[in-house]
C-alpha cells in the first residue's frame, strides 16, 4: 500500500523534449523503493506569477547554466505516479526546445544539481526507449515525439 504524503497537492511543473538526431535529453532517475529506473526530460516547478515558459527557461539556467531557443509549446500532460511509496500528481506543461550552446549536443553526459541532489542528464537513444518503452516517464510524453521529427 502506498504511503499518504503528509501534504497531498497537485504540482505543476514544465518540461523539455531536447533532441539530438534520435537522441532525447532526459534525466536518469530510479525509485529508492521499487529499484525501478526511469528516464525523464528536465524543467522543474511553476512558480505562482510565473509561465510555464519563463519556469523553464528559469530551471534550464539554474540546474544547467543553459539558455534554451526555439521554445514551442506541446502540450499539457496529467500525471499520477507513486515515487519512494508515495503518491504524486503532476500537471505538465510540455515544451520542445533547442540548446543554445552548441556544448549541451557534444556530451553524451552533463551532471546538474537539483536542490541538494547531483543528478545527470543523458542523450539517450530513442532506440533503447523504444525496447523498454516504460522507460520514459510520463508514458504520455510518447504521444509528443512524432513532433520532435525524430
Amino acid at each position: 500500500m502506498a504511503k499518504k504524503s503528509k501534504k497531498s497537492k497537485i504540482r505543476v511543473i514544465t518540461l523539455a523534449l531536447i533532441h539530438r538526431g534520435d537522441d532525447l535529453f532526459l534525466s536518469f532517475g530510479c525509485d529508492p523503493e521499487t529499484g525501478r529506473e526511469f528516464y525523464r526530460a528536465l524543467g522543474g516547478g511553476v512558480d505562482f506569477g510565473e509561465t510555464s515558459m519563463a519556469a523553464l527557461q528559469r530551471e534550464f539556467q539554474e540546474e544547467l547554466g543553459a539558455e534554451l531557443e526555439n521554445i514551442a509549446y506541446l502540450g499539457c500532460i496529467e500525471s499520477l505516479f507513486t515515487y519512494n511509496g508515495s503518491p504524486g500528481h503532476e500537471i505538465i506543461q510540455l515544451y520542445r526546445a533547442d540548446f543554445v550552446d552548441q556544448q549541451f549536443y557534444d556530451r553524451d553526459v552533463i551532471p546538474f544539481q537539483e536542490g541538494d541532489r547531483t543528478k545527470e542528464a543523458h542523450w539517450v537513444p530513442l532506440g533503447k526507449l523504444q525496447t523498454s518503452p516504460d522507460l520514459l516517464v510520463p508514458a504520455a510524453c510518447w504521444q509528443y515525439l512524432d513532433e520532435l521529427a525524430l
